[in-house]
C-alpha cells in the first residue's frame, strides 16, 4: 500500500470511530442520567529505532507509510444534563456534582441515573432491582401501607429519606473529582478506572424530588458534527481514490514508448 493511501485510510479510519461515538451519543438523547462521549485522536510516528514518538500538525510526508499511525480513546463528559419534571416520588435528581451509589451483583456502582422504585421488600431499588445505598446501607421503606393517606415518602435537598414522617436514612452520594476517575459499564452506570480511583463522600448535596437529569447530549450540535464527519470521511475516500487511479495508470503506462 502507498504512503499517500495508508496515510488517507488512518484519517478515514478515525473519523469513523468517530461517528460510532457520535451515533451512540444520539441515540441516548433522551437516556435519563445518560453522560456523552467524546473521541480524542493521536499522530504517531515510528521512529528509525523504532520507538513510538507523538506527532503533530503539520503531519510528515507521505513516504512516512506505515510508520505513521493514529491512535483514539473515548471520553466521557460528565457536565451535567437538564432536569426534568416528573412528578414521580420516586424519581431523584442529582443538581449538582455527585452519584448515587448502587450495589449490583458485581459490587458497588455508580449513577446519575434516579428513576427509582420501590421492591417488594420495601427496598429502594434501581430499574434493574439493586438496592440504592444509604450512609447505613440499604434504604428501607417501613410501613409503606401505614395511614389512610397511604405512603408519605419523601427525599430533602441533603438527601435525608423520610417516610411517614420518620427518618429511613440518608441517601449515600460520592464524588470522583479525579478526571478519568469513571468508566461506562453501560445503562447510565459507572465504576471506579482503577482502584486508587477512590470516591470521596459529598457532604454538600442537593437532590430534587420529583425530576430526573436527562442526556448531557445536544441532538443539535451532535447532528451537525455527524454532517461534517461524514464529509470529511467522504474527502478521504476520493483521496484514496484519486491516489489509486494515478498509481494504476502509472502501471498501465509504464514501457510505453512516445
Amino acid at each position: 500500500m502507498s504512503g499517500e493511501i495508508y496515510m488517507a485510510a488512518a484519517a478515514a479510519l478515525a473519523y469513523e470511530k468517530r461517528m460510532e461515538v457520535i451515533a451512540n451519543n444520539l441515540a441516548n438523547v433522551n437516556t435519563a442520567g445518560f453522560k456523552r462521549d467524546d473521541v480524542a485522536f493521536q499522530a504517531y510516528l515510528s521512529s528509525a529505532s523504532g520507538a513510538a514518538a507523538p506527532v503533530y500538525p503539520p503531519y510528515p510526508a507521505a513516504q512516512a507509510g506505515a510508520s505513521f499511525w493514529v491512535s483514539y480513546e473515548s471520553r466521557t463528559d460528565f457536565s451535567p444534563g437538564p432536569l426534568q419534571q416528573t412528578g414521580n416520588t420516586f424519581d431523584l435528581a442529582l443538581n449538582g456534582n455527585g452519584f448515587f451509589n448502587v450495589e449490583s451483583p458485581d459490587g458497588g456502582v455508580y449513577t446519575r441515573r434516579g428513576n427509582f422504585t420501590l421492591s417488594s421488600e420495601g427496598v429502594l431499588v434501581t430499574q434493574e432491582g439493586w438496592p440504592v445505598q444509604g450512609t447505613s446501607g440499604e434504604i428501607r421503606v417501613e410501613g409503606r401501607n401505614a395511614g389512610p393517606g397511604g405512603l408519605d415518602f419523601s427525599v430533602g435537598e441533603d438527601g435525608t429519606v423520610r417516610v411517614n414522617g420518620r427518618d429511613a436514612g440518608r441517601l449515600r452520594i460520592e464524588n470522583f473529582p479525579g478526571a478519568g476517575s469513571l468508566v461506562k459499564i453501560g445503562h447510565g452506570y459507572f465504576k471506579p478506572a482503577s482502584a486508587a480511583a477512590a470516591a470521596e463522600p459529598l457532604e454538600e448535596v442537593r437532590i430534587a424530588q420529583g425530576f430526573l437529569e436527562m442526556s448531557n447530549v445536544e441532538a443539535v450540535r451532535a447532528m451537525t458534527e455527524m454532517i461534517e464527519i461524514l464529509r470529511g470521511y467522504e474527502s478521504y475516500q476520493r483521496v484514496i481514490r484519486s491516489v489509486d487511479e494515478a498509481n494504476a495508470k502509472s502501471i498501465n503506462e509504464v514501457g510505453r514508448t512516445s
